[in-house]
């Protein structure tokens, strides 16, 4: 059966599950606000509702799954959940995005249940900028989290990294140096303009290729590595053959490329990051339908996509802002970063 593709002739290959809207820290560019509204609790999908529909996910094509949140380690029991999508056929990659707040207390039995590749957020190094840009002192913690999952022996240990400009951003060799002397992989991102990152200024964006030229300037000249073309990331090897990479989604969009779809913790299919809208499968799931109509409802609805949001983003060049402010993000809290996953 040939492969399920969009109207741009991509793939649908990646799926992001966030398993709960909830974080535990309040970084400036993704929950700058004091107070949120959560996801009311009995609309959250259960794991067996999770499972069937990352199933019927990888019947369209699927075989990598990322769980991310808000914080997926607050969602108790976690274990249980990526024992299950180890058993969904197809299923080849499983991987995590978390704070680190919680994962050295939970990492040798999230590794027991099956997750092989782990990437931790951590934008700085400085406690008290750190308490600063999360919101909370808790940076100990990460880096226990973070000692942990490169000891155990995870297959894939990734270390992100926002860069803001006047905020962390000179603290890209130090950041390194501490990436490479845990044999992390840091990949630097680009400060979004997405839902949630209502304080967003074009000015304040590290732009790859300013970061570039400063990585060259510090280490030497550093060269490009092979990347899956579908990858967000461009990888690149220092000249000591320590490798990080760099996600340049505003300034070098890479909708062209992007397989990507999202499955919010109730059950909201988006199949991208700056989508207004998405499709519920909750109510899909929940009102008894076949799996055969399961796949009909993702055909239909990935066939159809046309999405090239950050493309278009980059097209509004000097009239670019944050994508939603502060009141359209209270009335409509699927289009916060935290509620729909990175």
């Amino acid at each position: 059966m040939p492969p399920l593709t969009d109207t741009f002739d991509r793939p649908l290959r990646s799926l992001r599950v966030s398993v709960t809207d909830r974080c535990n820290l309040r970084c400036g560019y993704c929950m700058p606000e004091a107070d949120y509204e959560w996801l009311p609790k009995s609309d959250l999908l259960d794991f067996e509702e999770m499972s069937r529909w990352i199933g019927a996910f990888s019947r369209q094509g699927v075989d990598r799954v990322r769980l991310t949140g808000g914080e997926p380690l607050l969602r108790r029991e976690l274990p249980t959940l990526i024992r299950m999508i180890r058993e969904v056929a197809g299923i080849r990659d499983l991987a995590m995005t978390t704070n680190g707040v919680l994962l050295s207390d939970q990492a040798e039995a999230l590794l027991a249940a099956g997750l092989t590749r782990v990437t931790i957020s951590l934008d700085t190094l400085q406690p008290e900028r750190a308490r600063i840009l999360t919101g909370r002192n808790q940076l100990a913690r990460v880096l226990a989290g973070l000692d942990a999952v490169s000891e155990l022996g995870f297959e894939s240990v990734k270390w992100n990294t926002v860069l803001v400009r006047g905020r962390n951003d000179d603290e890209v060799e130090s950041l390194l140096r501490a990436a490479g002397e845990r044999g992390a992989e840091l990949r630097f991102i680009e400060y979004m303009d997405v839902g949630g990152a209502t304080r967003w200024n074009r000015d304040d964006v590290v732009s790859k290729a300013s970061l570039l030229a400063e990585i060259d300037s510090i280490f030497g000249e550093v060269e490009s590595v092979a990347t899956d073309a579908s990858a967000p990331a461009r990888r690149y090897r220092l000249p000591n053959g320590q490798v990080f990479g760099i996600i340049a989604s505003t300034t070098e969009p890479f909708c062209r490329s992007c397989d990507r779809a999202r499955l919010t913790a109730d059950g909201q299919f988006f199949t991208c990051l700056y989508a207004r809208q998405g499709f519920d499968l909750r109510g899909a799931i929940r009102s008894g339908v076949t799996d055969d109509e399961l796949d009909q409802m993702l055909t239909g609805i990935w066939s159809r996509r046309s999405d090239r949001g950050a493309e278009e983003r980059l097209a509004l060049r000097d009239a670019r802002g944050p994508l939603a402010g502060a009141e359209e993000l209270e009335r409509d809290p699927h289009l916060e970063m935290h509620t729909r996953g990175g």
